[in-house]
């Protein structure tokens, strides 16, 4: 009981730190009372309750009154949490994927302690520390949390390779495991420079600077961001990416709140492309850094937003760890560009509302025509540079609007995503055809130009549809035919080499990139629209 009450004290000495200076009256009222409502409900409610449940729905439930983004996380989902971000785990460093209920390496990590020792793509692992785990049905995070733990501990792992007689036994040293957020980065032509980031973390600068450095610098006129699906992170990793592109001492964005004093964050002159011609893709997906990021180029008119309307999440959390290890993350201060916009969405009428208003979107046809999108006239504000007019209120709006595209959908290609009958197809046709593709093909880019699927390979993929419950439709086949291949083939690839060669694949075709490239061949009407005259 004193643990229980004890819990409900720090959860208001929380709320006391983020409202110093309050009467401490009212709130050391209004700690007995939550205290003593635990307390009450624990002795005396008609039925067992567990408390720490009703504890933690409580604590949900009042963040979730004060806006969307306050959020309470469980100690054992912290770590998970955060790995992303700090841009980096401690394991075994593999990629890997369940087929048939048995551990399949698809890659080992590039110089992790599992590639060192001689773990290949295409094992499959039968035993771990002993314990066998091939037909158990053991779950993905059954598998990480037998691999995974603390640096410099050793876990043993029993290999079966295909086409061995044996198995393997290898001893692994736990290490520092990085965890990328840059998917891709490469050449788009002589002249454009391809990235795209999956979010912002610790190590998004670091690995944007080796991506960069690897290319041939002085040839790239162009740059292409692509933050589209990409929700965020750490505003220190957009302010740093955004340094990369602005010249001088330029504010990239500021924050505010009741008892956060404002803070500004600037670049400093000396990013490595503030002269090349930019163009930063965004769509609904795009949030919070990402938002940073895109708001920062656009205020200054440095570069050119292409695609759709971003998400809208312009409030910054802070991390609060209580007595067992759990962490509230409160609002704390908003994010404003430099010219003053607040990028965050109305909040007012509640979490519900809100995420009805954001999903109202596609039901409105705002992914498909810019003309349903309404801004508020009290919330223009002008480019620093240019003077054009941008809007706040609800994420960043684009200067060249994109429409989704729709051509290639059908239910029958949405049964199959549902269903992860892409995924399943391209591991099991990677694992039965490993041997085959790294002789037929010299490298990647011989792959690319000449794979082709066979008429029996697509009968299989159409079976395994059948087989996971997704019924085979003819006509509907035909409209996803070329992208359902495209994806397939571009599945297999990331199975072979990286994430970068799966985008090389899948980027083919893409609308936005297409039309980012043409604008970028257009000089003129690229300053035409960030409002430079000739």
């Amino acid at each position: 009981m004193k643990k229980l009450i004890f819990s409900a004290l720090v959860l208001v000495q929380l709320i006391m730190i983020s409202l110093e200076g309050a009467s401490g009256q009212v709130l050391s009222e209004n700690t007995f009372k939550l205290g003593r409502t635990l307390s009450l409900i624990d002795a005396y409610y008609v039925d067992t309750v567990n408390i720490n449940t009703l504890t933690e729905k409580a604590i949900v439930a009042m963040l979730m009154s004060l806006d969307p983004h306050s959020s309470y996380i469980s100690a054992k989902d912290v770590r998970e949490m955060n790995e992303p971000l700090l841009g980096n785990f401690e394991g075994i460093g593999i990629q890997f994927n369940i087929l048939h209920d048995s551990i399949v390496v698809v890659e080992p990590i590039k110089n992790g302690p599992a590639e060192k020792v001689g773990i290949k793509a295409g094992d499959r692992i039968v035993k771990i520390n002993d314990e066998n785990v091939a037909g158990i049905n053991i779950s993905t995070e059954g598998v990480r949390s037998r691999l995974m733990g603390p640096k410099g501990t050793k876990v043993d792992v029993t290999v079966y390779r295909k086409g061995q007689s044996q198995l393997f036994y290898f001893t692994i040293t736990r290490d520092r495991i990085p965890i990328n957020s840059l998917d891709a980065a490469y050449m788009l032509n002589p002249e454009t420079a391809y990235f795209k980031f999956n979010k912002f973390a610790a190590t998004t600068e670091k690995e944007f600077i080796e991506k960069l450095t690897a290319m041939p610098v002085k040839s790239i006129k162009n740059v292409i961001i692509d933050l589209r699906g990409n929700p965020g992170g750490y505003m220190l990793a957009a302010v740093a990416l955004a340094n990369h592109f602005l010249d001088g001492e330029k504010l990239v964005v500021f924050m505010e709140g009741r008892k956060t004093p404002r803070e500004e964050f600037k670049s400093n002159g000396k990013g490595l492309l503030t002269n090349c011609n930019l163009v930063v893709l965004t769509d609904e997906n795009s949030a919070s850094a990402s938002e940073i990021f895109a708001g920062a180029i656009q205020d200054w008119d440095r570069g050119v937003i292409m695609g759709r309307r971003t998400f809208g999440k312009g409030l910054v959390q802070n991390g609060f760890y209580l007595n067992d290890g759990s962490q509230i993350r409160l609002t704390i201060a908003r994010y404003f560009t430099p010219t003053g916009r607040s990028i965050q969405s109305p909040y007012n009428e509640g979490y519900q509302k809100y995420i009805e208003n954001f999903l109202r979107r596609f039901r409105n046809g705002e992914t498909l025509s810019a003309d349903s999108i309404k801004f508020i006239d009290s919330l223009k504000c002008s480019t620093l540079v240019t003077r054009r007019t941008v809007y706040g209120g609800g994420g960043i709006m684009p200067d060249v609007f994109v429409s989704e595209d729709t051509t290639y959908y059908s239910e029958y290609y949405a049964g199959l995503i549902r269903r992860s009958v892409f995924n399943s197809f391209a591991l099991e046709y990677s694992d039965k055809n490993r041997e085959k593709i790294m002789k037929t093909y010299k490298d990647f880019e011989d792959f690319k130009k000449k794979f082709t699927f066979s008429d029996e390979d697509i009968r299989w993929f159409i079976k395994m549809g059948e087989e996971a419950g997704v019924k085979y439709n003819e006509s509907q086949f035909r409209i996803s035919h070329d992208h359902i291949l495209k994806v397939l083939k571009a599945l297999v690839a990331n199975n072979y080499w990286q994430t970068t060669e799966y985008f090389r694949i899948y980027n083919e075709g893409d609308r936005v990139i297409e039309k980012a490239l043409m604008l970028l061949a257009n000089p003129a009407e690229y300053k035409k629209i960030l409002g430079y005259q000739n």
